[in-house]
């Protein structure tokens, strides 16, 4: 399953790692956007297969983050 940015903003926190088992809820990423932190949770419980994006990156709304099995 994709995570997906769900707005433009700036990656300023990677929680999780490749291989972390995750539940649903859980905090992935920090987007920093308009000034504001923004946590992105797991959609759902599973492992995390492979991150997508760095602390750093800009993202735009709908970009995959990481992929979650």
């Amino acid at each position: 399953m994709e995570v997906k940015a769900p707005m433009v903003g700036k990656i300023i926190e990677v929680v999780v790692a490749p291989g972390a088992t995750v539940a649903e809820d859980d905090e992935l990423v920090i987007i920093e956007s308009m000034k504001m932190e923004i946590p992105v949770g797991a959609p759902r419980k599973g492992t995390v297969s492979e991150l997508r994006v760095t602390a750093g990156d800009t993202v735009q709304e709908g970009d995959v983050l990481l992929l979650l099995d």
